[in-house]
């Protein structure tokens, strides 16, 4: 295998890695802006502190993942954003909402706060949902049409729930005495929705993409592909008993957030399955749209020094904060 067959497939490992990483990290903390609703003040503001050093660097991994698309991928680039340009538009206004009212929901007087903090709900709102429609719309190949359109609602609903049980679980992980029982209630809310979710999208998904249903359902890959479902239901309805234990406020209060990467990793598994080798689903392969070589090869040395920078630095910062939150301090 040449150069040119296997550097795009080595951007499109990397892009799918960014948003991977992506989705986990800005997921929960976008779910934590989800599970504010109803919550005290309090109790806001310490859910506020469990995200306040990692939640900006989080959307660095998006940065990268559209960077990548953009400069290894520029045929499929501009497609691809020309079709979601308005969900696209959705979720930056949604997460320039987060960045404005993280900040100034300390600075304002005390009138001023609950005004920000719903913006900051409404901001988690807007980029959760908008990032499902995305998904959406992108698995079926911006198709139009009712059916469509109601597959990437579902989709948009089940990833909003899915970042908020995410959230809880890093809640439990991080809170202590009354949000962390309040972060299980919600968890346990959220649980239902998540579970009926996927149900829904694994039955839909292969009557809205028969590319996708034929790469499920025939032998012998159908049963080498057991194990992805199989270990994603054994995860949640580990997940769900672990909620009605007690051990999850105290040792084992790490598990939930892991059974829900698990999730997310194998939905990403299964995703990546399901329209390899497209970055544009039946229209563009990776190597249709993928830059010439001598470019490819120059951006990939920029990789190999950007991608281990963004990967140390957020290691780094996660070990730094582990632990669990302490009371919001903006000093």
């Amino acid at each position: 295998m040449n150069a040119a067959e296997w550097m795009p497939l080595v951007f499109m490992g990397l892009m799918g890695l960014a948003l991977l990483i992506y989705v986990v990290l800005d997921g929960y903390d976008l779910g934590v802006g989800l599970l504010m609703v109803g919550a005290n003040d309090e109790h806001k503001d310490r859910m506020v502190a469990s995200i306040g050093p990692f939640w900006d660097a989080n959307e660095t991994w998006l940065v990268l993942g559209v960077g990548i698309l953009l400069v290894a991928f520029p045929k499929a680039h501009g497609l691809i954003i020309g079709a979601l340009y308005l969900p696209v538009a959705v979720m930056l206004i949604g997460l320039t909402l987060r960045g404005v009212a993280f900040d100034f929901r300390v600075k304002a007087h005390a009138q001023w706060k609950p005004l920000w903090n719903r913006l900051f709900m409404a901001g988690s709102l807007m980029a959760s949902l908008a990032q499902g429609w995305m998904l959406a719309r992108y698995i079926t190949g911006f198709q139009e049409g009712w059916t469509y359109t109601a597959f990437a609602a579902v989709i948009a609903l089940a990833l909003s729930a899915a970042y908020a049980l995410l959230g809880a679980g890093w809640l439990i992980m991080k809170a202590e005495g009354e949000l962390q029982a309040l972060a299980v209630k919600r968890a346990k809310l959220a649980w239902p929705a998540v579970v009926i979710g996927l149900a829904l999208i694994s039955l839909a998904t292969p009557l809205v993409s028969p590319t996708v249903s034929a790469r499920w359902f025939r032998m012998p890959e159908l049963i080498a592909l057991l194990p992805i479902p199989l270990t994603t239901g054994l995860s949640l309805l580990g997940l769900r008993a672990l909620l009605n234990s007690h051990r999850v406020l105290g040792k084992l209060c790490w598990l939930p957030f892991a059974l829900m990467v698990l999730v997310m990793l194998l939905g990403s598994l299964g995703l990546a399955y399901s329209l390899y080798p497209y970055v544009l689903i039946d229209q563009m392969t990776v190597w249709q749209a993928a830059a010439a070589p001598k470019s490819l090869a120059f951006i990939l040395w920029g990789c190999a020094f950007t991608v281990p920078a963004i990967l140390g630095y957020t290691v780094f910062v996660y070990r730094v904060f582990w632990g669990k939150a302490s009371e919001l301090s903006y000093a």
